[in-house]
This record gives C-alpha cells, sequence and structure tokens, in this order.
C-alpha cells in the first residue's frame, strides 16, 4: 500500500522535472554526450555489482547476465557518435511556395516515465534511458519491484551521474506504478505484458501522453524443408534456454514438415543433453536461470500440465524442480488450439511443436492470431523467405535465426499492435522520445493575398484553373 509520503515525494519530482525540462531541452549536442560518456563510466564502474545483483535477483547464469549488460557501453558509444547528426533539423522539400523553405526540428518531449521490467532488469532500464537523455528529455524511472537488488544499484548509477531534477528512481510495488501513471507525463515508456500495457495505455490517454509499449506474445518459428536441422535446432534450443526462456523474443512455437520432426527432436535432445547435463546425465541447473518467482512458476507448470490432460506429448524434457524454479528445456508434440499452451505467452523453455503440409497452411493460420513481437523464419529459398514476408505481420522478423535482430541497433526494435506499439534502438529510439516539429519559413509573395476576402471572382477563377 502507498504511503501520503511517498505520494508526495513523486509530486516533488514530478514538479521539480517538469520545471527544468526547459534547461535541459535547450542542451547542446556535447552537453548531452557530455552526460552520455559519464553514464557509460559509472555504469561500467557499477558492472560488476550490476551482474551480482541481477543474479541475487533471479538466478541467472553469469554468463547470460553479463553478455547482457556489457552490451550497455557500446549502445551509448554508438549513440554518442551519431548524436549530433541524429539531432540536426531535416529539411523538407517546399510544394506550394517555391521560394519558402521547410524543416522538421527534433524537440524533445519532456518528462518521461519508464518502467523497467523483471527479466532483464537492468538493461532494460538503462537503454531507454540513453535515447530519452539523448533527445533532451527529464526522467522518472521505475525499475521492477520483483528485482530490489538491480533496483538499488541502478538508483546508485544514476544518482552518481544525474541530478534528481533530470533523472530520478522511484521504487516500490504496482501501487507506486498506478500512483505514477496518475502525473501527466509527457511521454510513457513500457516493457512487460500485454495485458498491463493496456492499463498503461487506458492510463497515458486521460493525460492524452504519448507511449511506448514493448511487449511480447507468442513469436513463431516456421521451419522450411531443405535447412540444416542440427544449427536449427541448436539455435532454438540457444534461444529457448536463453534466461530459461523467459524473453519477450523467445521462440514461443513451431512449425515443422511431419518428415523433419523426429529428426528435428533427435537433434534437439542432443543440444540439450550436451548444454544442460553433465558427465553423469545429471540436469545441470547452473547453466539454466530459474523462473523468477514461485506465481510465474506454478502459471507455467499449470500450462504444461493442461497441455498433457489434453494429450499433448513430452518428446523431451518435462522437468520442473520446484525447489530451485528451474525447468528443464522440453519438446511437446501433438498440440492444439485448446490448449492454454497455446493461448498464452509461455515465457519458459516450453517448445510447442505443430507439422504442416504446405506454408499457405502455416500463414492462414497466423493470419488468425494476434500479430507477435517476433516471427522466425528458417529457409534457404527466396521465393518462401518472400512469401512469409509478404503475408504474415510482426514487430519484427528474423531470418535464420532467432532473437537476434533485436541486438542490431541499427533496426527498430518493437512490436505491432498485441505485441507493442512504437520501437526504440539508435535514431528509432531517439525519435521514439522525440516530438517532430514541423517548421514552416515563408517568404510573401503577391500571390498570397489572393486568399483574402472579398471572394467575388476568385472562385470562378480557381475553377478555371483547375480545368
Amino acid at each position: 500500500m502507498i504511503t501520503e509520503t511517498s505520494i508526495s515525494r513523486i509530486q516533488q519530482l514530478f514538479e521539480l522535472q517538469k520545471s527544468h525540462q526547459w534547461v535541459v531541452r535547450n542542451s547542446t549536442a556535447e552537453e548531452r554526450k557530455a552526460k552520455l560518456r559519464k553514464l557509460k563510466d559509472v555504469v561500467q564502474k557499477y558492472l560488476p555489482e550490476v551482474v551480482e545483483a541481477v543474479i541475487e535477483d533471479v538466478q541467472k547464469p553469469r554468463f547470460e547476465v553479463f553478455s547482457e549488460v556489457s552490451s550497455i557501453p557500446g549502445v551509448i558509444d554508438k549513440t554518442i557518435a551519431e548524436l549530433e547528426e541524429w539531432m540536426k533539423p531535416r529539411d523538407v522539400p517546399v510544394s506550394m511556395n517555391p521560394q519558402s523553405k521547410a524543416k522538421v526540428f527534433y524537440e524533445p518531449k519532456g518528462v518521461c516515465l519508464i518502467f523497467g521490467p523483471w527479466n532483464y532488469p537492468f538493461t532494460l532500464v538503462i537503454q531507454p534511458l540513453v535515447e530519452a537523455i539523448a533527445a533532451g528529455n527529464c526522467c522518472i524511472l521505475k525499475p521492477s519491484d520483483l528485482t530490489p537488488a538491480v533496483s538499488e544499484v541502478t538508483a546508485k548509477v544514476i544518482e552518481s551521474v544525474f541530478d534528481e531534477e533530470e533523472v530520478a528512481v522511484v521504487h516500490g510495488d504496482v501501487d507506486v506504478a498506478n500512483a505514477l501513471l496518475d502525473f501527466p507525463f509527457n511521454h510513457i515508456f513500457f516493457t512487460g505484458s500485454t495485458n498491463v500495457g493496456k492499463i498503461v495505455m487506458a492510463a497515458a490517454a486521460k493525460h492524452l501522453a504519448s507511449v511506448t509499449l514493448e511487449l511480447g506474445g507468442k513469436s513463431p518459428v516456421i521451419i522450411d524443408e531443405g535447412v540444416d536441422l542440427k544449427r536449427v535446432a541448436e539455435r532454438i534450443g540457444w534461444g529457448k534456454g536463453f534466461n530459461c526462456g523467459q524473453t519477450c523474443l523467445a521462440p514461443d512455437y513451431g512449425f515443422i514438415l511431419e518428415s523433419q520432426k523426429n529428426a528435428f527432436i533427435e537433434y534437439m535432445r542432443s543440444f540439450i543433453e550436451t548444454a544442460y547435463r553433465n558427465e553423469n546425465g545429471e540436469f545441470n541447473q547452473e547453466d539454466l536461470a530459474q523462473i523468477v518467482n514461485e506465481k510465474n512458476f506454478n502459471r507455467v507448470k499449470r500450462l504444461f500440465e493442461d497441455a498433457i490432460n489434453k494429450g499433448a506429448i513430452v518428446e523431451l524434457g518435462g522437468t520442473f524442480d520446484e525447489g530451485s524454479r528451474k525447468i528443464e528445456p522440453t519438446i511437446l508434440s501433438n498440440v492444439s488450439d485448446n490448449m492454454l499452451i497455446m493461448q498464452e505467452e509461455i515465457f519458459a523453455p516450453i517448445f510447442p511443436i505443430m507439422t504442416y503440409e504446405k506454408l499457405q497452411d502455416v500463414v492462414e493460420y497466423l493470419q488468425d492470431k494476434d500479430k507477435p513481437l517476433a516471427l522466425y523464419f528458417f529457409s534457404n529459398k527466396e521465393d518462401n523467405i518472400d512469401y512469409i514476408l509478404a503475408n504474415t505481420s510482426s514487430g519484427g522478423v528474423c531470418i535464420n535465426d532467432v532473437m537476434v535482430h533485436n541486438a542490431e541497433q541499427n533496426l527498430p526494435f518493437g512490436g505491432a499492435n498485441t505485441s507493442g506499439l512504437g520501437s526504440y534502438h539508435g535514431f528509432a529510439g531517439f525519435k521514439e522520445f522525440s516530438h517532430e516539429k514541423s517548421v514552416l519559413f515563408n517568404t510573401p509573395t503577391e500571390y498570397e493575398k489572393m486568399a483574402y476576402p472579398p471572394y467575388r471572382g476568385k472562385l470562378e477563377m480557381l475553377m478555371r484553373n483547375q480545368k
């Protein structure tokens, strides 16, 4: 339950930033780059502490944590290198009066609210912040309450770089989040579930605030004939196992030809045994993250048991360790739409597979579903790739791999409809935290007097000129 003190504190921070935004918006490229350089230095200083905090909160393998958070300095470097070009007003051709000029200016949106998720609790707070700062905004950050150790070190990083009139961290649970949503922020950036995204969007609508919603959904994998099934199994196995499947981009379920099904399962079995079993054949939990909490562990178990009760077959895996909240990577076959596991995002290392005969059947199935955050297609056939791209809709697509398009900073990253609104990364993120302001520099001419009353005879003349 939120206290009056907490609400008063949020009010104080909001008013402080609302007033200070006019100073920040007029900062130069050099001033913004200086802030980003300082942020990079502090992030690097606290990197070991960030890694330990993530491990403490979510029991993720150290390699996965480091590979995640160590990407931030590179993101900052790229932003610094390109910021000056991003900030330049863009010339626009003028069609009405050739003697005039038109430009688009990128102005900051103002005071922004950034909600962080629990699955990548440091990176997915800091990266959008980098782009918000580059665009010249003030920000209040709300890290996930499910990762308290990460929230504390995030606050240390922010307090070492920014005054709270520019960037501040607010801790707390869902009541604090709801209290924040009562304030008229200019922009809200949210990463999380579709259901909570709807709540954020509804709250933003009260103030007509713009939103970026980075959500999720059931990202499908389609496996075409003639591909290297061993590599396909390894890539899907890696994507499903990374962070124990708790990634918005994780491959959720797959389509495979009946003739390839058994070979794919065997290749996946081989990969899982190599990756997650020790020399004695025992399930090695050290290289697999835990499900974040008991609530989510039980949710996934319920999905799994419902599928089994309705006829799904466990091809491999299926081990649930309640003590450690870890789930062995699992493949299910003989799945159908009436199973809960095919109706909601799994967010765990369980991979249901369905067989198909024609790509058209897969496309028709997907066209009837919500748009996912990502679609993955393994194929060596250009015609089939073109067909899938032209006849499906998703936030992004990765051909012959999974998840890695998210790492390409030159590609906008975001969802579509139920999987999200807006995009970020690089220039796309700079634009997301900016308002594109249209400015016309008009040059007076004699013709402008044609618009003045009296209109007698002018309409006839305009109509004659249209012929």
